[in-house]
């Protein structure tokens, strides 16, 4: 069991070392977010020793000199590329040595003793092959992000037709964010969302990286998919609460963040339901979600003609 008594020790060697904790953070032009994440992560307390592995996906407001002048036992990689969020994540992943490995977005920020909570949670719970806590906004309101079911066609469906929101409680129509759940009650749930998730790295020796068909949605439903498939438990615990400054990142280019979206959705039902349902209902949802997603961007197209 990983105890707290002790400050956590940031490893100053290469991430190949054997340690508690690998933390790969995929950043895009979000500079002083990524720095004040940076200060709370390195601010970190417990007995466990971490590594961190910044992956900056070809940003252009000064990221990469910004982490190697002030956080210098931070690695950086600089990508060629932004080849998005998997993409980045599996630079950082392919050299990671902890034996949990920690996704983390550039925009949060982290109470001192996150790390080792959750890190202890899923110690002690063996049979669990990932683990997310509590995400809440800046103005203190939940992140239904962080707690999720998959989008099978029956729950995309519901929520399409905005059935999620005008039945928040119920059991059946609530299930894409959860909402029929106490947010502060632990739960076994099908994904946590990839701003923070904590894998058991022997998880990702069976199931694999992130698929890197998904550009910035999907790739963390995706795998929490396949760690369930492989007989893995997702657990959401909401005893550890971390800030998220969500979609700072994406609102640099609202476009392609609602095309890729929309695609993620096409993508995932494509690889996990398309061959077990039949021709009409692929054509359905294939119809919906290509009219969703094109009616999403004419508004996008629309409001900025007008705000010109």
């Amino acid at each position: 069991m990983i105890a707290t008594a002790a400050r956590a020790r940031l490893a100053a060697t290469p991430l190949d070392g054997g340690l508690d904790l690998s933390v790969i953070i995929v950043t895009y032009n979000v500079r002083d977010l990524l720095r004040h994440c940076l200060v709370t992560l390195l601010a970190s307390e417990g007995d466990f020793t971490y590594e961190v592995a910044v992956v900056d996906n070809r940003s252009t407001d000064g990221s990469v000199a910004m982490v190697e002048s002030e956080f210098p036992g931070v690695r950086v990689i600089a990508s060629q590329v932004n080849g998005g969020f998997a993409y980045g994540n599996n630079l950082g992943l392919a050299h990671a040595g902890g034996r949990f490995v920690l996704l983390l977005n550039p925009d949060t920020e982290l109470p001192a003793d996150a790390l080792s909570r959750m890190l202890a949670y899923l110690d002690a719970r063996p049979w669990a092959g990932a683990a997310g806590p509590k995400l809440v906004r800046a103005d203190g309101t939940l992140d239904l992000a962080c707690r999720r079911s998959f989008p099978s066609p029956e729950v995309s469906f519901y929520r399409m037709l905005g059935l999620s929101k005008a039945f928040p409680h119920s059991r059946r129509f609530a299930r894409y964010n959860l909402t029929y759940l106490d947010p502060d009650q632990p739960a076994e749930v099908d994904s946590v969302v990839g701003a923070f998730m904590l894998i058991r790295r022997d998880c990702l020796a069976t199931v694999g990286l992130l698929d890197e068909t998904f550009f910035m949605y999907g790739e963390d439903l995706d795998l929490a998919y396949r760690l369930k498939q492989a007989g893995w438990r997702v657990l959401y615990n909401p005893d550890v609460v971390v800030l998220h400054h969500k979609g700072e990142s994406s609102r640099q280019a609202r476009f392609r963040t609602t095309y890729e979206f929309y695609r993620a959705m096409y993508v995932f039902y494509r690889k996990h339901y398309w061959g077990e349902r039949n021709s009409a209902l692929n054509a359905l949802v294939t119809g919906a979600i290509l009219v969703r997603g094109g009616l999403a961007l004419a508004e996008l197209a629309l409001a900025k003609a007008v705000s010109r």
